[in-house]
């Protein structure tokens, strides 16, 4: 697979949004949501239906490993060796940046001036959902194109996560043509706005594969994948 560059605006019509991901991100488990929850939960996800444009872009890099590092498009990333041993076997990296995109910040606002924290609360799971099955969305984009030459992905890992240090998003992002791939900003302190964003790399080869996500391997106690949260 030669060095590769891809960017789509989705609509969210496209996504798989599995609402029982955000009732659980509210803190419902078992017994389900309330009628005025899953009510809200229902008029706010038409509301974004209409505003939320997600994004995502990946680009496909040269790349190589060590036990506690990765590089890729000539950068280091000191990513620990829980990921750098997971992505052990890939012939190429691939970095990716998937976000809620255009129209999140707007309708934060609008949500603000209603003045209404339940639906603040519910809006922000939302978003977090929205960000998540943009990123899966992506993976299978990413996918499709590797069945062509019968390769395979890992998971994706992203800074932050498994000991790689958040602050290296800088150099993650200085991977991609422009200086804001999806419209996507750094702070200061390189968190992501619009905040409802994923980052990270993915191995790609004929040698490595997919695991199911363990939470052993990590101590990110907020993780949307973490089994039995709280």
């Amino acid at each position: 697979m030669k060095e590769y560059f891809r960017s789509d605006a989705l609509s969210l019509s496209q996504l798989e949004i599995p609402v029982p991901e955000i009732y659980s991100s509210m803190g419902f488990r078992s017994a389900g949501p309330d009628e005025v929850s899953r009510g809200m939960t229902d008029t706010l996800l038409r509301e974004a239906y209409d505003i939320v444009h997600p994004c995502f872009e990946y680009i496909v890099l040269d790349g190589e490993r060590t036990e506690n590092t990765v590089t890729a498009g000539g950068e280091i990333f000191d990513t620990g060796r829980i990921i750098s041993g997971h992505l052990r076997g890939a012939a190429k990296l691939v970095a990716f940046v998937a976000t809620v995109g255009e129209g999140w910040l707007e309708w934060m606002e609008m949500l603000r001036k209603r003045d209404d924290v339940l639906q603040s609360f519910i809006a922000d799971c939302i978003g977090s959902q929205i960000a998540e099955s943009t990123a899966d969305y992506m993976e299978r984009t990413l996918q499709e194109e590797l069945d062509a030459g019968q390769w395979h992905r890992t998971n994706r890992f992203s800074p932050g996560y498994c000991g790689w240090h958040v602050s290296q998003q800088q150099r993650l992002f200085s991977l991609f043509p422009e200086e804001k791939p999806c419209g996507i900003t750094l702070t200061d302190s390189c968190l992501m706005v619009p905040v409802k964003s994923v980052s990270g790399i993915i191995g790609v080869g004929p040698s490595v594969r997919y695991m199911p996500y363990s939470c052993n391997i990590c101590d990110m106690k907020m993780c949307l994948r973490r089994k039995g949260r709280t």
